[in-house]
């Protein structure tokens, strides 16, 4: 599972595939991290924490049980710092009005079930319980190896992304503003040895005695220490089998029938409400808008950006975009050099419309840094690179091509998308 609550990009310790390192200990201090530990009460004795899930930012994230309904569920605990506690309260305002017009839970929208303060050794923390969820698209995508999963599996899982954004849109009002792969969980986990219910996970009711770290109490830091030795010890290992000639094998696509591909948003400690807009930029850099780049402004269609490209990378297994900085020209200009190589010059209106159109746009539109521009269409794309049938690489480019329109005005709602006859 990943990025469950967001507030800077969740990274799960017990399953992440990545080279990631730990929080770390200095995130564990007053007005940090609280110190949890298997075994923890939480909420008066109600929640039991089981194992951590994972960290961001803001806040780590725990695989708990709640004794009042017998079910397992994902705690949130907060820094316990003013600020970060004030973003928490925001993302109870929205994720309350959420399940409020959700009754029936079936908007697609990861639910919340309870929040409350508990105080430790570094301050008071604002915590946050929802329901439990499995793997993110993130993984799912790893998991395949990167080799994207089967268009018929994209439109299932797009179906339930965009039920989700016309339910945040049409009825609530929230721009989510920070959607990628790592912020969308699958209702299961991929492998069910790490769904508790599924494995038949005993919870743990009461706090280890002794036995948690091999026998013997160790200190925090010392625990890191040899979590970190273990990971590299594991990661040596892995290149050492990799190199021994069973690379082909690791290559080979996994099974994914039989897996439950519906899925819910989740992370709202950015999002907002679309009349009381964030300030300063939004979305993580690859699902970026142009218009967010160039200071133009935004409202839901910068979310149906961000799913256009999670929808490609789903089908392909790669970024639509994947800028970066190079000589002579910024981050931003690399992005929208490769946006413009895609889908096209974009019109002139457009390019000269946002506070910062004269850093990148010279008068006629044109980018004043990157001047030769390879142009390669989407179908084409899908097509050459990724082998796609061209009935295939067509339907998929109808269906997106709309959505990638650098006028955020005319780009299809989620709920018009919904009708498109390629989800058909």
């Amino acid at each position: 599972m990943a990025s469950l609550f967001g507030n800077g990009g969740y990274v799960y310790s017990s399953e992440s595939e990545g080279e990631e390192e730990d929080e770390g200990t200095e995130g564990y201090r007053k007005g940090g991290y609280h110190a949890a530990r298997p075994g923890d009460r939480f909420a008066g004795g109600r929640f039991v924490a089981q194992r951590k899930l994972g960290w961001g930012n803001f806040s780590t994230v725990w695989l708990a049980y709640d004794t009042l309904h017998s079910r397992f569920v994902a705690l949130k605990i907060q820094k316990s710092a003013r600020d970060y506690g004030h973003a928490a309260l925001h993302e109870i305002e929205l994720l309350s009005a959420v399940a409020q017009g959700d009754p029936t839970n079936s908007k697609c929208i990861v639910r919340l079930l309870d929040h409350f303060k508990h105080v430790g050794p570094n301050g008071q923390h604002v915590c946050l319980v929802t329901e439990f969820l499995g793997d993110s698209l993130l993984q799912l995508i790893r998991y395949n190896r990167n080799k994207g999963i089967g268009l018929s599996r994209v439109k299932e899982i797009c179906r339930s992304l965009l039920v989700g954004l016309d339910y945040l849109h049409r009825e609530l009002g929230i721009i989510h503003t920070d959607l990628k792969p790592e912020n969308v969980l699958l209702v299961s986990t991929i492998n069910p040895a790490k769904d508790p219910v599924r494995s038949g996970f005993t919870p743990i009711l009461d706090r280890p005695v002794g036995s948690q770290y091999g026998g013997t109490v160790i200190s925090f830091s010392e625990k890191m220490l040899r979590m970190r030795a273990r990971r590299a010890v594991a990661r040596i290992s892995q290149r050492r089998v990799s190199l021994g000639g069973i690379a082909a094998e690791v290559e080979k696509e996994r099974n994914l029938d039989g897996i439950s591909l519906k899925c819910k948003i989740v992370d709202f400690g950015n999002a907002c409400w679309a009349d009381q807009q964030l300030a300063g930029e939004i979305q993580t850099r690859q699902y970026r808008a142009p218009e967010v780049i160039i200071g133009s402004g935004y409202s839901y269609s910068a979310d149906m950006w961000s799913f256009a490209c999670i929808a490609f990378e789903l089908a392909t297994g790669d970024l639509l975009f994947a800028p970066k900085n190079c000589q002579g020209c910024s981050e931003d200009e690399d992005h929208l050099a490769l946006m413009m190589e895609t889908l096209g010059k974009m019109p002139r209106k457009i390019a000269s419309s946002g506070t910062r159109s004269k850093d990148y746009f010279d008068r006629h539109g044109d980018l004043k840094r990157i001047r030769r521009l390879k142009f390669w269409p989407l179908d084409c794309v899908l097509v050459e690179r990724y082998n796609f049938t061209e009935p295939d690489a067509q339907g998929l480019t109808d269906f997106l091509r709309p959505i990638l329109d650098f006028t955020p005005e005319n780009r299809p709602s989620a709920a018009q998308c919904l009708k498109h006859p390629w989800l058909s």
